[in-house]
């Protein structure tokens, strides 16, 4: 059937007149934010259907292959066994900043048994149009940039091709780019060995435009590719190198601000975050270090276990950069995200220790979630600053529900991804995610640190390169519950990039909208200002850490047959085991992991954090302790 009129309909299901314009971006009956949800349709059959016809009475043909989703309220035909060509779609799920998504089934035609896979969280611009293949994006970029697609390439093979699907990377059509990010099309199987030459290859093309800063290196880079007995790690490595010396010859300045509240019906706040307030900033971390957390286990649970959370990363962070003033070599980011999830593995368990001296049990125990950014700037030789500058590395970390978005004048993108039973679901190959945020429990947070020994905890940790100007905004669900950030980010983030509104301003006036839309729970936002056009470089001052730490072991008899009621769905299936190219990688990582853990090697941490955070028990310890270690305990007190 050919429309003339393209509308929308209003996802509210009590709306008595949802049906709504293209362009509309609120019901105008109801007011609900109206939802565009633009399509990839897969396959040939779907690339012979003509612009203007509607499928299934509710996708409507914008263009060759995009569809538009008119009904977005509804569930899409999702069949009960799934394809195996849909599997690797759901197995990687935690890559969806990158790739696509299985969003549902289509018959092709009337009489047809071809059926179209629709896939959402494509390339597709807000007015239906694909973003810029790779290719015909490469030579307006810059130099870093060109650099930064390809790191993001070479960390995609990897994973694909464990799949099956890495022949995608190789098609620069299906290949598209979002600003700094890659995203594909779609995923394309083979039962061909492909190697790093295939990769190498499909490079090629793009060497002769590249910018002359890279050219030699990437040309040198991608002959060793074409090399045998090359090892993936060693082309990593020296990507990498490239990536961060043609980034550090930008400047860099990060400008940070953040707030946490109650929110206008709790009268307790379980959530934390770093900074917090104005003497917050006053702290060497800053601007390299901002957190937020969600506690989860009420009063005296919650607040406890999102406070902990921040004081014990905040130490281990000075501990870190304390070794960065005596590094001669630059660590690799395989190497830093280890050292980042050991460091969050002993955040974890003095959590767990605290509930455990406490003897909290079932929904008495804490935890909270977290969500924190850490700048790192390694030294490297640099042109533009009289021999070196600072790296743009930036890591994210994120266990639970807390979220990270990087926003600039064009676009908001969500970096994370929810530790939630619906992700799990999908990760697991047992349903669609449209399929399961049908379930009761969809939201429920299969993750949070405290709950359970270390060994069980599994961190998402993602390296990014700042190279454009943009603002990162971590939040608690206070502000991302029911898409809030997505329909907001242009009132506030927009305008201090805009230079209409500093960021303070910004971090309050949007701590208020929550509160008007969530105000039934807590609101943390820490917002940084990114800005890479000035001529300005980040100082690479650290405070020397005074107090040592330790990782506090869990008892062996913890249990975890009860939780709170937020965890109703803890995630304890195994992860997969390492693969050969895997096992290399990981034996070197242990011994940057030892030699962490030996910095980490007293057990003040938990004291200090005890003895700030609950001085009361702290104190009931004391006295049970040998006199030997009452001293200890007297040190910290004083």
């Amino acid at each position: 059937m050919i429309t003339t009129e393209r509308i929308v309909y209003c996802i509210n299901p009590d709306c008595t007149n949802p049906v709504n314009p293209l362009n509309n971006r609120v019901c105008a009956n109801c007011q609900t934010a109206l939802v565009h949800r633009y399509l990839w349709a897969t396959g040939a059959s779907a690339a012979k259907i003509a612009p203007g016809t509607t499928v299934a009475n509710r996708y409507e043909v914008i263009t060759h292959q995009i569809w538009l989703d008119t009904q977005p309220g509804l569930l899409p035909e999702i069949p009960t066994e799934l394809p195996q060509a849909v599997i690797p779609y759901l197995r990687l799920y935690y890559e969806r900043s990158h790739l696509p998504q299985a969003y549902g089934y289509v018959r092709a035609a009337e009489g047809n048994g071809d059926e179209i896979l629709l896939l959402e969280n494509v390339p597709i611009a807000e007015n239906g149009k694909l973003y810029p293949a790779i290719a015909n994006a490469w030579e307006q970029s810059t130099a870093v940039r060109q650099v930064y697609w390809l790191w993001q390439i070479l960390q995609l093979w990897q994973p694909l091709l464990e799949q099956g699907v890495a022949s995608s990377l190789l098609m620069s059509n299906n290949l598209r780019v979002q600003g700094w990010c890659v995203r594909l099309l779609e995923l394309h199987q083979t039962t061909q060995s492909l190697s790093l030459k295939d990769l190498g290859e499909s490079w090629q093309p793009l060497l002769s435009s590249a910018k002359t800063a890279i050219a030699s290196g990437l040309q040198n880079i991608v002959k060793q590719m074409f090399t045998p007995e090359v090892e993936f790690e060693t082309i990593a490595n020296q990507l990498n190198t490239l990536l961060l010396s043609s980034a550090a010859e930008l400047p860099l300045n990060l400008e940070l601000a953040g707030a946490t509240d109650a929110g206008i019906v709790m009268t307790r706040n379980e959530d934390a975050c770093f900074p917090a307030n104005s003497d917050d900033l006053k702290d060497p971390l800053i601007p390299h270090l901002s957190i937020v957390c969600d506690g989860i286990g009420g009063h005296q649970g919650g607040e406890v276990a999102s406070q902990l959370a921040v004081q014990s990363i905040k130490l281990q962070v000075r501990a870190l950069f304390s070794e960065l003033t005596t590094q001669t070599e630059l660590t690799t980011p395989d190497l830093w995200i280890d050292q980042l999830e050991a460091s969050l593995r002993v955040v974890n368990n003095v959590i767990c220790a605290s509930n455990d001296a406490e003897n909290r049990q079932g929904r008495e125990r804490m935890a909270t979630t977290l969500v924190m950014a850490l700048q790192i700037p390694q030294r490297i030789p640099a042109k533009s600053a009289k021999g070196s500058a600072t790296t743009h590395e930036l890591y994210l970390a994120s266990v639970g529900n807390s979220r990270a978005y990087w926003i600039t004048p064009n676009y908001c993108q969500l970096l994370t991804v929810d530790d939630d039973v619906a992700a799990r679901e999908v990760r697991h190959a047992r349903n669609f995610y449209r399929q399961a945020l049908m379930r009761s429990d969809a939201t429920a947070l299969t993750q949070a640190l405290g709950t359970r020994d270390a060994d069980a905890l599994r961190v998402q940790i993602k390296r990014f390169i700042l190279e454009e100007d943009g603002i990162l905004l971590l939040c608690s669900d206070g502000l991302s519950d029911h898409d809030w950030v997505e329909q907001s980010w242009r009132s506030f983030a927009l305008k201090v990039l805009n230079k209409q509104l500093d960021i303070e301003d910004a971090v309050q006036r949007w701590i208020k909208f929550a509160n008007q839309k969530n105000g039934y729970d807590n609101t943390s936002i820490v917002m940084t200002l990114c800005n890479v056009s000035r001529e300005y470089y980040v100082s690479l001052t650290y405070a020397q850490p005074q107090v040592e730490i330790i990782e506090i072991e869990t008892p062996e008899d913890y249990s975890l047959e009860e939780s709170s009621p937020v965890l109703i769905d803890l995630d304890i299936t195994p992860e997969p085991e390492l693969t050969p190219v895997q096992q290399p990688r990981r034996r070197k990582s242990l011994v940057i992991i030892g030699a962490l853990l030996i910095v980490l090697g007293s057990t003040t941490l938990g004291l200090l954090l005890w003895w700030q955070l609950q001085p009361q028990s702290f104190q009931q310890m004391c006295r049970q302790l040998p006199p030997g270690l009452q001293s200890l305990c007297s040190s910290n007190n004083e």
